[in-house]
């Protein structure tokens, strides 16, 4: 009989197993510590745990362990379980109630049997199988439901062979034993329960983040697989930081929860896009709003060329009466002149509404020329400027496709983000999550947007989001206004942002030495992407 004191010292060995229990998010692990908990308050030899399949019909191998056998199965063991299920109902859909475990699972009761081998209830043939296989004596067993808070059934904690505490015996498992037992796995059913409930929360969360990224991705084609590539790379530079055992990233550290709440933020770190006008996003060209206005001064230049043909036949025809061919072929060739003109001024509208990377002093000014000197009839016969402002202003865009306003509208989706993302209640390790998703375009020397914060005002996570988001859009070859860079390119910039106090030099340092930018360009870019990165380079210049 249990003494005071063992109960004593058990019921203490109790409650720290279930405090222990309500804090493990691993589901595996939290399995594998409710069987090795069992087996040690109630010094049993070995046991299983098992759990009700989805569909109620059959329970399922999760975790095993026999201790005198050095058998060690699932969990955290790396050896998988091959058992088949235990089926609770029978070909004719009746109650198994031949195997302990099942009729524990159908009918919600406890078992404890003191030696399977004389049991006359249940059919123990597969544990004398198993006994001949292997030399061991099945004796003692105890079978305890493990029940939610609705009282519905979801495991089965079964344990084989009591030990007596002073010569290792085995002995049947006496009431304390099944008292404890049963208590361990209401409490464990609870943190199963709980566990599940939270993973579930956290995959309906996550489909809500899929399906504003969707709804970002369905808008815009171009930059859909952005909010997929930044959060893939956020966690290959942020667990490479927490691995960093010296220099200034040392004291760096992330847990799961860590992880979890920096994948989030990853994951809506542009969801202010959904704010966005589509054609700001996908503004291909300088002239684009709803469609491309090339378009139109195409038409324009066409009409010109109309207009001054016409009038060449009309002088033409003029001449007809004193028939001077040397007259007429003048005219004509200063006709061709004139359309070569036109024609040459319009391929290099055509060539500046493509956008580039900076755009020449000259090239703007034949811009304004072309658009003030030239003048054009338009549809209301109003002789007018053959470019309007708002078009000068366009093709005249030093960098890019974007006017100044409209990039304005572009940066507005980091304030419309950080505004969304404050309106929800996060949980406590969630908080975070607005700061690192809206400081991705921040820069250290203070001079991003939209806080202007500097290094010291940002957190690490923040920092690495700021890195990935600007070498996925160096990279990115999915862009309506650009190409890909290859890697070395791409590579030289983020050195130049590192070096003038746009991105963070340390963590450049970590995403350079630790071969994350190889490692992304292998997943997401083009093979012709892949070049050779040389730092050596950069020493040079």
């Amino acid at each position: 009989m249990d003494s005071v004191d063992d109960l004593l010292r058990r019921l203490e060995q109790l409650n720290t197993i279930g405090a222990a229990l309500s804090k493990e998010r691993d589901i595996e692990r939290l399995l594998e510590s409710i069987l090795i908990a069992a087996k040690t308050i109630t010094n049993a030899d070995g046991g299983t745990l098992y759990r009700v399949t989805n569909d109620r019909k059959a329970l399922r191998f999760e975790i095993l362990r026999t201790d005198s056998l050095k058998i060690a199965m699932g969990g955290s063991s790396g050896n998988p379980i091959n058992f088949p299920n235990l089926p609770l109902f029978d070909a004719d859909d009746k109650p198994n109630v031949s195997l302990v475990a099942a009729y524990t699972a159908l009918n919600h009761l406890t078992v404890n049997i003191t030696d399977a081998y004389i049991e006359p209830n249940f059919d123990f043939s597969g544990t004398r199988q198993f006994d001949e296989r292997t030399g061991y004596r099945s004796q003692s067993f105890l079978s305890v439901p493990m029940k939610d808070h609705e009282g519905d059934v979801i495991g089965v904690l079964q344990l084989i062979n009591a030990q007596n505490r002073t010569n290792g015996a085995v002995v049947s498992f006496s009431s304390a034993d099944q008292s404890l037992a049963e208590s361990l796995a209401s409490q464990a059913a609870i943190a199963i329960t709980n566990r599940n409930l939270m993973t579930q929360l956290e995959e309906l969360f996550e489909s809500f983040i899929s399906l504003i990224n969707l709804a970002i991705d369905e808008k815009s084609h171009y930059t859909g697989g952005h909010c997929q590539r930044v959060p893939a790379l956020t966690m290959m530079l942020a667990d490479a930081a927490n691995a960093a055992h010296d220099g200034p990233l040392a004291t760096f550290s992330m847990d799961d929860r860590d992880r979890y709440e920096l994948k989030i933020a990853g994951l809506l770190h542009d969801c202010g896009k959904v704010t966005t006008p589509v054609h700001v996003v996908d503004k291909a060209t300088k002239l684009q709003t709803l469609f491309d206005r090339i378009g139109l001064i195409d038409t324009r230049f066409e009409v010109l060329k109309r207009d001054h043909e016409i009038e060449t036949l009309r002088a033409q025809l003029a001449l007809r009466d004193v028939k001077d061919p040397d007259a007429e072929a003048e005219l004509w060739s200063d006709c061709r002149d004139h359309n070569h003109a036109l024609d040459s001024d319009r391929d290099f509208l055509r060539f500046t509404n493509t956008g580039g990377e900076a755009m020449k002093e000259a090239d703007m000014q034949r811009v304004r020329d072309i658009g003030q000197k030239r003048t054009w009839r338009n549809v209301e016969g109003v002789e007018t400027n053959f470019l309007s402002a708002d078009e000068i202003e366009n093709l005249t865009i030093r960098a890019g496709t974007l006017t100044a306003a409209e990039r304005e509208t572009i940066n507005h989706h980091i304030v419309a983000t950080i505004r969304m993302l404050e309106q929800l209640p996060w949980p406590k390790h969630l908080k975070k999550v607005p700061e690192f998703a809206g400081g991705h375009h921040e820069r250290m020397d203070g001079k991003g947007y939209p806080k202007g914060l500097t290094r010291d005002q940002m957190s690490v996570q923040a920092r690495v989001m700021g890195i990935s988001d600007i070498f996925e859009a160096l990279t990115a070859r999915d862009r309506p206004y650009k190409i890909g860079m290859k890697l070395s390119q791409a590579m030289g910039i983020m050195h130049k942002f590192s070096t003038g106090g746009h991105i963070d030099p340390d963590l450049f340092d970590i995403f350079l030495r630790e071969g994350i930018y190889r490692r992304y360009a292998e997943q997401f870019l083009d093979p012709w992407q892949i070049d050779e990165v040389n730092p050596q380079e950069w020493v040079a210049r």
